[in-house]
């Protein structure tokens, strides 16, 4: 879609060019190169221009026009049609031959809108152009196409999001040689019965000779233990198990 066909978000009429309010564009020739003013078939003395809003390169998120329609006073207001803004506004009981209906619906519920409009003649005809209707000495015609819906930023993930896992950077990864080899020698000796076994009753407890036989060592007398009772115990091998 050009930039020129992007869905209207408005349709209305001025009293005179610089009526329109700001951001809204003034319909001021037709297709033939004429003065569009739609004169007193409008209802107006001094005349009136058609206006419009949006249109512009990206689909706006509000509401978008989707249909147009010109039908006489008479005529019942249609059902999701609105009145078309008059700039400035419009006195009270003034008089319309014609009204001007536009439809608004949201963008994201539709797939077609109102792009552009143009005022021509009563006997041209415009190809790709839908004919609204005729307000004086003009008829309106509307053209139609798909809408480019709005596309949501992606959102952007922070350094600091990015850095956190629910897991370490190290989990899983097989552990070094050396951590093994230590842990498997804790495991050994925790486990290993042959060191329980091989300790001595006696180990790490000092000797101490009775008072009693202190005198014989006193009195010169060779005094010698062997440990031969514990030695002989700790020599023994222990209990199998079943």
């Amino acid at each position: 879609m050009a930039a020129d066909e992007a869905p209207l978000t408005g349709v209305g009429w001025a009293a005179a060019p610089e009526a329109a309010p700001a951001g809204w564009t003034v319909i001021g020739v037709t297709v033939e190169g004429t003065a569009a003013n739609l004169g007193k078939g409008f209802g107006l003395k001094s005349g009136g221009y058609l206006c419009v809003s949006g249109g512009r390169a990206q689909a706006p998120p509000g509401p978008v026009v989707t249909d147009v329609l010109v039908l006489s006073e008479r005529s019942p207001q249609p059902l999701g049609y609105t009145r078309a803004p008059e700039f400035p506004e419009p006195r009270p009981g003034g008089s319309r031959k014609k009204r001007l209906y536009v439809k608004l619906e949201p963008v994201a519920a539709v797939d077609t809108a109102v792009v552009d409009i143009k005022l021509s003649s009563k006997s041209k005809t415009l190809p790709c152009y839908t004919r609204a209707g005729e307000m004086g000495n003009f008829a309106i015609w509307c053209k139609k196409g798909p809408v480019l819906k709005p596309v949501p930023k992606p959102r952007s993930i922070s350094t600091g999001l990015k850095q956190l896992s629910l897991q370490s950077p190290d989990y899983g990864a097989p552990a070094a040689p050396c951590t093994i080899k230590r842990a498997a020698s804790q495991h050994e000796a925790l486990y290993d019965t042959s060191n329980i076994y091989g300790l001595s009753a006696m180990d790490g407890v000092p000797f101490t000779l009775h008072p009693k036989f202190d005198t014989r060592l006193s009195s010169g007398s060779n005094y010698n233990y062997a440990f031969v009772v514990e030695k002989t115990a700790a020599a023994r091998l222990p209990p199998s198990v079943c």
